[in-house]
């Protein structure tokens, strides 16, 4: 990435010299010159105020190089306006989405990404900022190494449950990249919201250092002390003894279980196998009868790389809740993921560094976000991608006849942003408007920040930039986004974005999502009552299927 050059400053003013007064003068003249004398020296005070503060702010290139102060993180940003129009009005709470009980410059990113997001119309209900604000204090009193959480730590050492206690637990554990973990996390946490229980993120150490901390006076991360030993082999958790799934299938557990009457021994906690791989005994989980057998359970711990969502709105028992929660249903993930995700001090410098550098001049921004699943023809792949931006007016057509640009607009380039593995996309776009003039007269600047090759999730360096990106691609006014990638549903959902979706590749299909919600890709496929077939996204209006992945359904 490149850094920008700091900017050279101006030379310091000479310090002001002092009024002199003839030496020995009568009174009589320094009765006569007095007057004269205060009105020289108040002018003269008062143009050296405004000389002098004319230098005090520096310009953004040289607060950009400069090091931050230790006491401060990272310097704060400094947005450029591209019009005349006024400043949108302060609101660092997101619309009393996010306490304020914070220490600014402990987590910049929390109170400075509104003025990089586009304004948002999309409003958290009262009934919502009410549950976060519970949710907050609950946390507080149940969070690591308080009182009850210790206490609950005692009979999960204890090797059985007596049933739910004062606190009680979700345990989240990592699959797959970036983009699945967040989605999931924001899964976990609708989950644990809904249950009136704590949200604990097991977090390896390619995650170390990307986020802030979500709930004031306390923490997610779970201790380091914790007594579940091979959590940390998170794939030995796929023959756990106590798997909900295989204990159903093993009948050593079972729905309609009374463990009230106390005549069952619970297990010390349940482990809920929510990945792509799970069968149809763990997506019993999404059933109504399991959610009552689940709060008998003080400790939940939970693996996924799915956004489960839109299942937990087919759950007749959290169905008000929701209703009340999110009266705009595809506002879910916007909403949670802006409560929940706020980069590090460390990588929200990647991300200000690189839009002020190249994104903040623009007067539009396009992002694109191309991930491959497989392996595709590169030319005829990326005159798709660029038929598709051309085809919906997201970027001009070229102008193939005036080779020389006589008539420049004068007015702001537009900015294409690309985040992809590969370099082969940007390189194209960059040269196809290098090459050629566009027929609107516009600059095209093409940029992309990093190209990676190979995915590396175990490294924390390729995760901080692909946060970074994902970021980046938020700040967008337009997205195009590939098929079934969660990177590509983590941007439009905090950009509150309706993207431009890769749909067919082989037959140039490209159209605009309906929803800005990700897609929960392998829902259950049974009614949970007579465990027959069914469709579950033709079950209600607002839970339909995807239109990247038709397997898949999603909140409309």
């Amino acid at each position: 990435m490149e850094m920008m050059k700091q900017m050279e400053m101006p030379p310091p003013q000479p310090p002001p010299q002092p009024l002199l007064l003839p030496l020995g003068g009568s009174s009589a003249w320094f009765r006569r010159t007095k007057p004269l004398a205060v009105f020289i020296l108040f002018t003269f005070v008062l143009l050296l105020t405004v000389l002098t503060g004319a230098h005090r702010g520096q310009s953004f290139d040289a607060l950009l190089s400069r090091p931050a102060e230790v006491s401060e993180g990272v310097s704060s940003i400094v947005c450029t306006s591209n019009s005349s129009a006024e400043e949108p009005p302060i609101d660092k709470s997101h619309g009393g989405l996010l306490s304020l009980a914070f220490d600014e410059a402990s987590c910049r990113s929390r109170f400075e990404s509104w003025k990089l997001w586009k304004s948002s119309n999309y409003t958290p209900s009262p009934y919502l900022l009410q549950k976060l604000r519970s949710y907050e204090d609950l946390h507080k009193k149940c969070g690591p190494n308080t009182r009850l959480y210790n206490k609950s730590i005692e009979q999960l050492v204890s090797n059985r449950s007596t049933g739910p206690m004062e606190c009680n637990y979700v345990v989240w554990m990592p699959s797959d990249g970036l983009g699945n973990r967040i989605i999931s996390i924001t899964s976990a946490f609708l989950y644990a919201l809904l249950n009136d229980k704590v949200l604990l993120l097991f977090l390896s150490e390619d995650m170390n250092g990307l986020f802030c901390e979500p709930f004031p006076d306390t923490t997610w991360a779970l201790p380091s002390n914790f007594p579940i030993k091979n959590i940390r082999s998170i794939w030995s958790f796929n023959k756990d003894p106590n798997r909900y799934g295989s204990m159903l299938k093993k009948h050593l557990l079972s729905n309609d279980m009374r463990i009230s009457s106390g005549s069952f021994s619970l297990p010390p906690y349940l482990y809920l196998h929510l990945v792509h791989d799970n069968d149809d005994y763990d997506k019993m989980f999404y059933c109504e009868e399991t959610q009552l057998l689940l709060q008998n359970f003080p400790w939940i711990l939970l693996r996924s790389n799915q956004y489960f969502v839109p299942a937990l709105f087919l759950v007749p028992k959290f169905e008000k809740e929701l209703s009340l929660l999110f009266p705009e249903r595809m506002t879910v993930f916007h909403l949670l993921g802006r409560y929940l995700f706020h980069p590090s001090n460390s990588v929200w410098g990647y991300i200000t560094r690189y839009y002020e550098a190249y994104l903040a001049n623009a007067k539009e921004r396009l992002g694109m976000q191309i991930r491959l699943l497989g392996e595709v023809d590169f030319n005829s792949h990326s005159s798709y991608i660029i038929d598709c931006a051309l085809t919906n007016k997201l970027l001009p057509s070229l102008d193939t006849k005036d080779v020389a640009l006589s008539n420049l607009t004068g007015m702001n380039p537009k900015a294409v942003l690309v985040a992809s593995l590969s370099s082969g996309y940007f390189e194209r776009l960059r040269d196809m408007y290098y090459e050629h003039a566009a027929v609107t007269r516009e600059v095209i600047g093409v940029y992309q920040p990093s190209h990676e090759e190979r995915q590396h999730t175990e490294k924390l360096n390729h995760n901080m930039k692909a946060l970074a990106e994902i970021y980046l691609l938020s700040f967008s006014d337009s997205l195009i986004t590939s098929p079934f990638s969660t990177f590509g549903y983590v941007a439009q959902g905090l950009g509150g974005i309706r993207p431009w979706l890769l749909v067919r590749h082989d037959n140039n299909l490209c159209l605009q999502s309906l929803t800005m919600e990700p897609c929960f890709h392998f829902p259950p496929s049974f009614e949970c009552k007579s465990r027959s077939r069914m469709d579950l996204g033709a079950v209600v209006p607002y839970v339909r299927h995807c239109e990247d992945f038709p397997n898949g359904i999603k909140l409309f």
